[in-house]
């Protein structure tokens, strides 16, 4: 494809402990607009690459590019504004325990300057697309885990974000909510969103996406 793609990683390697990588030498290319889902046994390194291609961690070698800037080369605060263009979908929810979920779903459109009263509209909204406006107030240790999920799901789609990275974002939920939730998805990438996605099962949770197999390195 010519171009420049939205997502590039040339032999991209990372290690935590000397002489030990859990990821090596990995190239892709992801263009805008693409659904791509990354599978592969548990260990194979699928969060530790999410993480890397959200600019939260940096690799040990080579590099990842988004829209041809590599982003292990760039300020601090380029690095932020790329980030701001990206919602993660962690495995854990990584809520702040001290505010409700309404505003731990809003949280980064504080940066923009978005009013309270409109934040809390948001929030609403994209609570009931996941079929949780009644859990608006609570805290996150009420939720359950696949409320949780649910509520990052949304907080990554209420940020209008260009590139969604979902790591086993249905794992944890019901037949209905997965589907809606994948249908949301769907509705992202109709408007012209990328959606990355790790996931055991591509042939159930992304029928329609480009199979990426990971092994262990």
């Amino acid at each position: 494809m010519s171009g420049t793609p939205l997502l590039e990683t040339m032999e991209l390697t990372r290690g935590f402990e000397p002489g030990r990588a859990v990821l090596r030498d990995v190239s892709l290319r992801i263009e805008r607009g693409e659904f791509v889902a990354v599978t592969g046994p548990s260990g194979c390194g699928k969060t530790t690459l999410l993480s890397l291609l959200g600019a939260i961690d940096r690799p040990t070698s080579g590099c990842v590019l988004f829209e041809g800037q590599d982003l292990a080369r760039i300020s601090e605060s380029a690095r932020t504004r790329v980030r701001r263009r990206i919602g993660i979908v962690f495995q854990h929810s990584h809520m702040i325990a001290r505010l409700p979920i309404w505003q731990n779903l809003t949280y980064p459109l504080l940066p923009r300057g978005v009013p309270a009263a409109e934040r809390r509209t948001i929030a609403l909204h994209w609570l009931s697309q996941v079929y949780l406006e009644d859990r608006a107030d609570a805290r996150p240790e009420e939720l359950s885990g696949g409320e949780r999920r649910r509520v990052g799901v949304a907080r990554a789609l209420a940020a209008e974000p260009d590139l969604i990275l979902a790591d086993e974002p249905v794992s944890d939920l019901d037949a209905d909510t997965a589907s809606r939730v994948l249908a949301l998805f769907d509705e992202f990438r109709a408007g012209g969103g990328t959606l990355v996605l790790a996931t055991h099962d591509p042939a159930a949770d992304a029928p329609t996406a480009r199979i990426l197999r990971m092994t262990s390195p």
